[in-house]
C-alpha cells in the first residue's frame, strides 16, 4: 500500500507542479488484475481500486494496517464503475452493476472482488475509514440512491447527486459517499467553492473519453492551484482546502468524506471574491 503523508498549507503555496501531482494525485488505481491502495494520513483514509479479471483480489494489507483483517478497526464503501461484478463478504454475495454502492461495516473479515465476465471486468472504486462502531452491510442500486439536481444550463454546472452514504441513507461510522454526474454541455464542478475543516475528501473522476481532462482545483481560498486530472483518476483534498473542478467535457465523479463531523451542512462557504 502507498502511503501519502499530510501537507502543511503554508508549505503547500510554495509547491510546483510535480510536487503537488505526486502528493495528492492518484494515477494507477486502477490496473487489471490489480488491487492498489493507498493510505492517507488525512483522517486515514484509504483510497483504492481493484479491476479483477481471472480471479478474485483480497481487500486486504497487514503489513501497513498492522491488523489481523483489513476491517478490524475499519469500515469501507465501494462502487462499481465498471461492468458487473460481485463483492463477497464473509462469503455473502453482492452483485453491483455499474455506478452500484455497497457498504461493509466493521467486524467483516473477508472482502473479495470478482468479476462476471473477465473480458469485460468490473472495477470496484474502494474508500475506507476508521470505524468504532458497527453498521450492517448494505447494497444500495443507484436506482436507489437519493438524487439531488442542481445547477443550471447557463452556469454550465447542471447535475445530479447521487447520495449513498449518508445520515438518511446506509448508515456509517464516519464515511460519507455518494456521486455526481454532470449533464451534456455542463462542466463546472463545486463552484463557488467550500471547504470543511473537520473532514477530508477524496474525488474520483471518470466516464471520460481518453482525451478530455478536468482541472482540479485545491488550495487555501486565496492561495489556489490546479491539478490536470485524466480519466480514472482520483485526487486526495486536505480539509483545509477548496475542492472544485472543470473539465473539457462533462464527466463524472464519486466523491468521499472521512472525519470529525457526519453533515453536508458543516461547510464553510468561499465568496467568489475571495478566490484567487
Amino acid at each position: 500500500m502507498e502511503i501519502r503523508h499530510t501537507t502543511n498549507p503554508t508549505d503547500f503555496k510554495a509547491y510546483q507542479t510535480e510536487r503537488l501531482r505526486s502528493e495528492f494525485l492518484m494515477e494507477s488505481l486502477f490496473v487489471q488484475g490489480e488491487i492498489n491502495l493507498v493510505y492517507s494520513h488525512y483522517d486515514r483514509v484509504v483510497t483504492g481500486g481493484a479491476i479483477p479479471t481471472t480471479g478474485s483480489l483480497k481487500l486486504e494489507d497487514p503489513d501497513t494496517l498492522k491488523t489481523e483483517y483489513f476491517l478490524e478497526r475499519r469500515e469501507v464503501g465501494i462502487i462499481n464503475i465498471g461492468a458487473e461484478g460481485t463483492v463477497l463478504v464473509d462469503g455473502e454475495a453482492y452483485t453491483l452493476n455499474k455506478r452500484d454502492c455497497l457498504y461493509v461495516g466493521l467486524g467483516n473479515k473477508e472482502v473479495l472482488f470478482e468479476s462476471n465476465n473477465a473480458a469485460d471486468p468490473a472495477k470496484f472504486y474502494i474508500v475506507s475509514t476508521p470505524a468504532h462502531k458497527q453498521y450492517p452491510t448494505k447494497k444500495a442500486p443507484i436506482e436507489e440512491a437519493e438524487p439531488t439536481r442542481l445547477g443550471s444550463d447557463s452556469e454550465s454546472n447542471k447535475r445530479t447527486i447521487y447520495k449513498y452514504i449518508h445520515g438518511d441513507g446506509i448508515q456509517s461510522c464516519q464515511l460519507m459517499m455518494g456521486m455526481t454526474l454532470l449533464e451534456p454541455n455542463n462542466m463546472w464542478n463545486t463552484m463557488p467553492a467550500h471547504t470543511h475543516d473537520r473532514r477530508m475528501e477524496v474525488y474520483l473522476y471518470f466516464d471520460m473519453e481518453p482525451e478530455s481532462r478536468v482541472f482540479h482545483f485545491m488550495g487555501q481560498p486565496n492561495e489556489t492551484r490546479h491539478i490536470v486530472v485524466q480519466n480514472e483518476q482520483a485526487v486526495l483534498s486536505p480539509p483545509w482546502s477548496i475542492h472544485s473542478g472543470v473539465g473539457t467535457s462533462n464527466y463524472t465523479f464519486i466523491w468521499a468524506m472521512g472525519g470529525e463531523n457526519y453533515t453536508f451542512t458543516d461547510m464553510d462557504t468561499v465568496k467568489m471574491e475571495d478566490l484567487k
